[in-house]
């Protein structure tokens, strides 16, 4: 079990959450502008990090807000949460 701190509503279980792939991926700035391979490119390649990544989770049981996660795929430990728009945190040894 992962416990998950919303930022609005505290620590939950993680199965009050979905997960909502990586985050900061920007959105193309012209998208009817792009060829079907650029189009694919941003739909469906995501890095995978091993170790510390940034992820994108939805509470969906409680609050519904979207918010970020910086988590270690290898060990499933939660290193940061925090809120869409703000900057992804600095951790020691982070190559972000």
């Amino acid at each position: 079990m992962i416990l998950i701190s919303c930022p609005d509503c505290g620590p939950r279980d993680e199965t009050e959450f979905h997960y909502g792939g990586q985050a900061h991926v920007p959105y193309p700035e012209d998208p009817s502008a792009l060829s079907d391979e650029e189009w694919g490119r941003y739909l469906f390649y995501r890095e995978n990090t091993k170790g510390i990544f940034a992820e994108r989770w939805v509470h969906s049981a409680g609050c519904r807000k979207w918010f970020n996660v910086l988590r270690d795929t290898v060990t499933y430990r939660i290193a940061a949460v925090y809120r869409n728009g703000e900057p992804r945190p600095s951790l020691d040894g982070d190559p972000q």
